[in-house]
């Protein structure tokens, strides 16, 4: 009975917490749930960039550091993220076509993508998307569902008193978990970074409709590579990517006003 009773009150407080921890994405008003404060991702996000900053090899090219500086400043003035201590740093790596947010206003773009980019509307495309992610808390929101999920593999661990059904259960939660809920989510998050992206760019004077033009030469640069699945990835398809773009380009639109 006493075991019972623990479980019942992990249960509970497991349930109360996550009844609290709900918060609203900005934009898109979807909920979220967030068992971490936004002061303790802007740690983690700054002693993340800093290491990223010790082992990379900063730019100094003077033109691709203005134009990132310039892309990257207007897009940060659209989300109206004053809280935030923005910084826009190049890192010198061709072959790496990449770029990042992390919490706090911390971007880094690779001279890589810039090969993609073309031009300042498809580098506000890749900043817009990577400020997104940082402004819907989404780094924060991966921490929380994983600790959701750690606590549920511990619950049904507990069911048992069998080693071998308690290892069991937790292999098939943990696989049950990664692709039902865990990688969808990933490619939510996604998806939603790509539409609060395109409503930035658009409102940095941006013309949002030429997201569709990088993404589709992202595409083309990635063709021969082996790539997972959709239901395997954490992003989602080419295809389904430009698909879903198209789809939101009316609401993009309705704030886009060039500079």
């Amino acid at each position: 009975m006493q075991g019972v009773r623990i479980k019942s009150m992990w249960g509970l407080t497991a349930l109360a917490v996550v009844l609290t921890a709900c918060q609203t994405v900005p934009l898109t008003g979807r909920s979220q749930l967030l068992l971490t404060s936004e002061s303790e991702e802007t740690k983690l996000g700054l002693t993340s960039y800093q290491e990223v900053l010790k082992k990379e090899k900063v730019s100094a090219d003077p033109a691709a550091n203005a134009l990132v500086q310039k892309v990257g400043r207007r897009i940060a003035e659209a989300t109206g993220k004053t809280s935030y201590q923005w910084e826009f740093k190049v890192i010198d790596n061709d072959k790496t076509l990449n770029a990042f947010c992390l919490p706090g206003g911390k971007v880094a773009v690779y001279t890589g993508i810039l090969k993609v980019t073309q031009d300042e509307a498809g580098l506000a495309t890749v900043i817009g998307h990577e400020v997104a992610h940082a402004i819907a808390r989404h780094g924060g929101e991966r921490m929380s569902q994983q600790m959701v999920v750690s606590g549920l593999t511990a619950a049904a661990a507990l069911t048992t008193d069998d080693p071998g059904r308690r290892n069991l259960y937790a292999g098939l939660l943990g696989a049950g978990v990664t692709v039902g809920v865990l990688l969808p989510y990933s490619r939510l998050q996604e998806s939603e970074a790509d539409r609060m992206g395109l409503i930035y760019m658009a409102k940095a004077g941006y013309d949002p409709r030429a997201a569709v033009a990088f993404w589709q030469r992202m595409s083309d640069a990635g063709k021969g590579q082996a790539k997972p699945p959709e239901l395997l990835s954490t992003h989602p398809a080419d295809a389904t990517r430009i698909r879903q773009l198209e789809s939101l380009m009316p609401e993009a639109l309705a704030y886009y006003r060039p500079r």
